[in-house]
């Protein structure tokens, strides 16, 4: 069949549509039908050539030179020149063409044959190709073999590096090369391949050889399933397109996910924390390692519970992992994905089953739909169920009511609950997102596995932001704006906000638009670069003062009215009889602030959502800011939200309820009663930072009284302070002889986050009065850069000082400069596995060194190198008072440790040093032990795990003779030393090891 295609310029080329309907050149189809293509007939169709090898992604182009090289068209130079990371897809595509147009008109040929073959893998993945194990010459095999072991890879990179680091092929820096972020599961995989190429030491025999023993992708279990391959199919064609485009929040733009999907930090989660092997570091986990993860909570469950806080990129994760599989490059163990949205799954009124569940509100089988069920059934193992935003789900869980079912209808709730427990489906796998405070712990007996999405790394965060803006300049400026001011930065660990950044570049970067110091500042920046958009070019400011919110002050309120009632009601997505309940119109709507609500199932009136949950959490916090129908006492409810069953937050304030008559149903303090505690901890925030001094004046001008302002801020300000006072006066007396210590609850950090939005010196000041404990410990909170300035806020006004700990959280390098103001009335800190790295701590030492209340410092399982032994080596060489520093689980080697004994001769106060899991050897050891031979003080070094031999030993053994103070030293047993050292143990000093 052929086409006329018109160009731009008017002229016309011929191009052909392929058995699978997919439109390609004309030189490929007379390729493909036996003819010779020519290098004239090529030249003519090269900007065909270049749209097809652009069209798809990065994927798709890589798949080609794949193809390429495993036919030697390619030579290993060319190929290098055609895999720089960063070029245009186009740039790249071009160049390609220039390689084959020199080669002949048979590397055209080739050409076109391997755009066929990526096509057909796309279409239908198949392992074509095999080889030979024990090859001769595997570097040259791997070549021949390359899209097979490609794909054969995928989904197992992780694992395969680790082996290949295990047995000495590959180094710990060559490993973190292949795992940056910036690079798909699959281009790990080809990277891994291309240091097989180039690398002598048996790298490439050991793949094709351990390749080999890889699963490979499953099939249908029976061929004659026809409805089942039919209904895959559409399934996938479904589920692409509903994947393959990112609507950012404000539905002005579809961006390839492929282009611009960034990975966010990824842990594995267990009831105590995150369960690592014992010398690992904190790394991102691979999405494709998502059901692949140790640390299981329940052995027999089938969910994995993804966890994040609002804005950190769970909805994208589960796109991201939609994508993967409708391309048929990732999780094809499972044969059918059903997407959900429980935002969406809470408006359905009516009983459904399971099979009313996934076929209606899914994909509908066009025949055969009871053979496809029915297989459904017989196959559950390989059936993935996805449910996005499970907090947003207005039911709470409960495994009271029982259903097994999957024919007969239920409520959507219990049909959901009893999906996750397994009493329908059982052994399919589900992944639920939620945000932490949603997650009972009744729900979590029936989890699998938990993970926690922290959200961008800066590394991440600087990707981002490349990928959003790829031209010359903006990013680059950004990402020097970012550096320059750590609050922002801070932000920007959310995706949310690094998106919002994204979008107000120009206010940040061209307009002066300053530097937002709270997330108030932050959503109020977003404000102005929306409104001016939605009017006539002239007609209003372009910056955000009383005249640009006056103007629109009706509008603001309609949407603040919806957003407190969507609150109130558990309710996130609007009808068109809700939106005119509201007051909201279309000039409302014209604004951007509402978008139509993703996931909605085709053929149904078509819904409305904010932008973000958090949008909407900052539209009810300007309704109860400026609103007349507002009363200031109304907005005790907000801080003081007590609820059977509420979140820790609603437990720590005070009872704050007025008693007076019944509340009006719809009412504020109604509404307030009834929202979800993540949700009023939000507004509640947002609230504090409209009211704070700084927007007084802005506020001032839009409301008609001044003195209810002043009020709602007075209330405010009152809860704030009683709140944290009556939650300091609750901490029990300390044990005799045990310093007092508080364990904070999320609840609390929320409650410090609106301190911190208020932004008044005095009410902090006021407010911590009364910690009159040792030790404050907010581990497993949470805590990021943005806690963590509210925190310095906080606590710097401390009249004692206090031992900070804030282990497993996800504080980082800009976390840790945010802590800097706090540092002096800190006289321990503990910031295990927090993904900090030598430029922080080389920040905060600089900082300590004129600390002398900082005494102890507990950096276990970070991404600590020798950059930053010199720092140490300082801090201990000019504090002749610090007692503690743990440095376990991190990267230093005997050239760190080395560095560091230097600082430890000159030190005499040190009591406590901890180098447990690093790689001192040998000569870091003997560093050490020369060291600490004449220390006085040092009571307990630990060496465990530290590739320590004979040598090392036989240095500590003389230190052991030598230094008559230390009282434990802990030192992991190597089998070429053992014996040796048991022989070298002195019988005195009641040393223990």
């Amino acid at each position: 069949m052929c086409l006329m295609n018109t160009s731009h310029d008017g002229s016309e080329s011929c191009c052909s549509l392929n058995a699978a309907g997919v439109q390609e050149p004309r030189c490929a189809a007379s390729a493909r039908g036996g003819e010779m293509c020519t290098q004239e007939a090529f030249g003519a169709q090269r900007s065909q050539l270049v749209e097809l090898l652009v069209s798809g992604s990065l994927e798709g182009f890589e798949s080609v030179l794949d193809w390429l090289l495993s036919w030697e068209v390619l030579s290993w130079e060319d190929y290098e020149g055609l895999s720089l990371p960063g070029q245009p897809l186009s740039h790249l595509a071009r160049r390609l063409l220039d390689t084959v147009w020199s080669k002949g008109a048979w590397g055209c040929e080739q050409l076109i044959a391997a755009l066929q073959e990526a096509q057909a893998d796309r279409q239908s993945p198949k392992l074509r190709s095999h080889w030979d194990p024990h090859s001769p010459h595997p570097a040259r095999d791997l070549r021949c073999s390359r899209p097979a072991i490609v794909r054969r890879l995928y989904g197992h990179v992780e694992g395969v590096l680790e082996l290949a680091q295990a047995r000495g092929f590959i180094s710990p820096y060559e490993c973190d090369e292949i795992r940056l972020p910036i690079f798909t599961s699959s281009q790990r995989a080809r990277r891994l391949l291309d240091l097989a190429t180039v690398k002598a030491n048996g790298l490439a025999a050991f793949l094709l050889q351990h390749v080999l023993e890889l699963p490979v992708p499953p099939t249908l279990p029976f061929e004659d399933a026809a409805a089942c391959k039919k209904y895959i199919s559409k399934l996938r064609t479904t589920v692409s397109a509903q994947s393959r485009f990112l609507s950012t929040y404000d539905g002005a733009e579809n961006l390839c996910l492929e282009e611009i999907y960034t990975e966010n930090v990824l842990e594995i989660r267990t009831e105590g924390g995150v369960a690592r092997a014992p010398q690992q570091s904190p790394a991102t986990l691979g999405l494709e390692g998502l059901f692949g993860a140790g640390g299981h909570l329940n052995e027999d469950a089938d969910t994995v519970l993804v966890v994040g806080e609002a804005g950190s990129g769970k909805s994208t994760l589960l796109q991201q992992l939609h994508l993967l599989w409708a391309a048929g490059r990732d999780f094809q163990e499972f044969l059918f994905v059903f997407p959900f949205s429980c935002r969406q799954l809470q408006c359905v009124a009516k009983p459904l089953s399971v099979r009313t569940l996934l076929f209606e509100h899914c994909c509908w089988p066009d025949l055969g739909q009871q053979d496809v069920f029915q297989f459904l059934l017989d196959h559950p193992d390989r059936v993935l169920l996805t449910f996005d935003g499970f907090d947003e789900f207005r039911f709470r869980f409960t495994d009271r009511e029982r259903h097994c079912s999957p024919t007969d209808p239920t409520s959507i709730q219990n049909l959901l609950f009893n999906l996750l427990q397994g009493n329908l489906f059982k052994n399919a796998r589900k992944v639920l997102t939620s945000r932490p405070d949603a997650v009972s712990a009744l729900l979590r007996r029936y989890m699998r596995t938990e993970l926690h999405l922290k959200g961008f790394s800066e590394d991440g965060i600087e990707l981002y932001l490349r990928k959003r803006h790829p031209g010359p300049g903006v990013a680059d400026r950004l990402i020097r704006l970012l550096r320059e001011t750590s609050t922002l930065h801070g932000f920007c660990h959310l995706p949310v906000f690094a998106w919002m950044v994204s979008k107000c570049h120009q206010e940040l970067l061209l307009q002066g638009g300053g530097s937002p110091k709270t997330t108030t500042d932050m959503y109020l920046l977003f404000l102005q670069h929306l409104l001016p958009h939605a009017s006539p070019p002239d007609s209003v400011p372009r910056t955000l003062g009383p005249g640009l919110l006056r103007g629109r002050l009706p509008t603001l309120l309609h949407l603040g009215r919806l957003a407190l009632w969507g609150l109130g009601m558990s309710c996130y997505v609007f009808s068109a009889k809700q939106l005119q309940a509201a007051g909201v119109d279309e000039e409302d709507i014209s604004l951007g602030f509402l978008v139509q609500a993703q996931g909605v199932v085709p053929g149904s009136t078509p819904l409305l959502e904010f932008l973000h949950i958090t949008f909407q959490c900052f539209f009810a916090a300007f309704y109860l800011a400026l609103s007349a129908d507002v009363t200031p006492s109304s907005l005790r409810y907000l801080f003081g939200c007590r609820r059977a069953g509420g979140s820790p937050l609603a437990r720590l304030l005070p009872a704050l309820c007025v008693q007076g008559p019944r509340r009006r149903e719809g009412s504020v303090e109604a509404l307030l009663q009834e929202a979800e505690p993540h949700n009023l901890q939000i507004t509640a925030a947002f609230l504090a930072g409209l009211l704070s001094q700084e927007h007084r004046g802005l506020l001032a001008e839009c409301q008609a009284s001044e003195k209810a302002l002043l009020r709602r801020r007075a209330c405010a300000r009152w809860c704030l302070a009683r709140s944290l006072q009556k939650h300091f006066r609750s901490i029990p007396p300390a044990l005799p002889g045990e310093a007092k210590s508080m364990h904070a609850m999320p609840g609390f950090v929320w409650l410090i986050r609106s301190l911190y939005e208020l932004r008044e010196e005095r009410l902090a000041r006021e407010a911590v009065r009364g910690l009159g404990v040792e030790h404050l410990k907010l581990t497993f909170c949470s805590v990021g850069p943005a806690e963590c300035a509210a925190l310095a806020f906080t606590l710097r006004h401390l009249r004692r000082p206090v031992a900070l700990q804030l282990d497993h959280n996800s504080v980082g390098d800009v976390g840790v400069e945010q802590l800097l103001p706090c540092l002096c009335v800190c006289k321990a800190l503990y910031l295990r596995d927090n993904n900090i790295s030598d430029r922080g701590i080389c920040k905060l030492i600089e900082h300590a060194l004129h600390c002398e209340v900082l005494q102890k410092l507990a950096l276990f399982n970070n991404k600590l190198t020798d950059g930053c032994a010199q720092s140490m080596a300082r801090l201990l060489e000019c504090r002749q008072n610090f007692l503690a520093l743990r440095l376990g689980n991190n990267h230093i080697t005997s050239a760190g440790a080395q560095v560091l004994a230097q600082g430890l001769r000159a030190n005499t106060s040190l009591q406590f040093l901890g180098f447990w899991g690093n790689k001192v050897g040998d000569k870091g050891a003997q560093a050490l032990a020369e060291a600490v031979g004449n220390h006085r003080s040092l009571r307990w070094l630990s060496l465990v795990g530290n590739d320590i031999g004979s040598t090392g030993a036989k240095a500590l053994a003389l230190m052991l003779e030598k230094n008559v103070a230390l009282e434990e030293l802990w030192f992991g047993l190597c089998l070429r030393a053992t014996s040796w050292w048991s022989a070298q143990i002195p019988e005195s000093g009641g040393l223990s090891f």
